[in-house]
């Protein structure tokens, strides 16, 4: 599954580049996301939508795959970057979660 990164100013999307793809798998059948029309405008306002489907598999809102907490310490996501690690698992691109993870661990975010 393709996802555009929305937003790098999070501790979670730090190393990617703003618009860019990563294709990662997803494992749900019938998950979408789902939020009143307030939440959506609130979510867009405040740049917490982290990641968008850019073939949106499931009929999530506004092809929302992944949101941030108001204080953008937590990241909700559907698709599964653990899943993409390796060249071996058919993707590599979830890596740049997990190192954005670890920059703003060693404090460069």
């Amino acid at each position: 599954m393709k996802l555009r990164t929305e937003t790098t100013n999070s501790p979670f999307t730090s190393e990617a580049a703003k618009g860019q793809i990563l294709r990662m798998p997803i494992a749900h059948g019938e998950g979408c996301y789902y939020a009143d029309q307030r939440t959506l405008d609130e979510l867009a306002a405040e740049d917490r939508i982290a990641f968008r489907y850019v073939d949106n598999p499931n009929g999530s809102l506004d092809n929302i795959a992944g949101v941030l907490s108001r204080e953008r310490n937590v990241l909700g996501l559907m698709p599964h970057p653990e899943r993409a690690t390796e060249p071996l698992m058919g993707s590599s691109d979830g890596l740049v979660i997990f190192r954005s993870l670890v920059g703003a661990l060693a404090g460069r975010v």
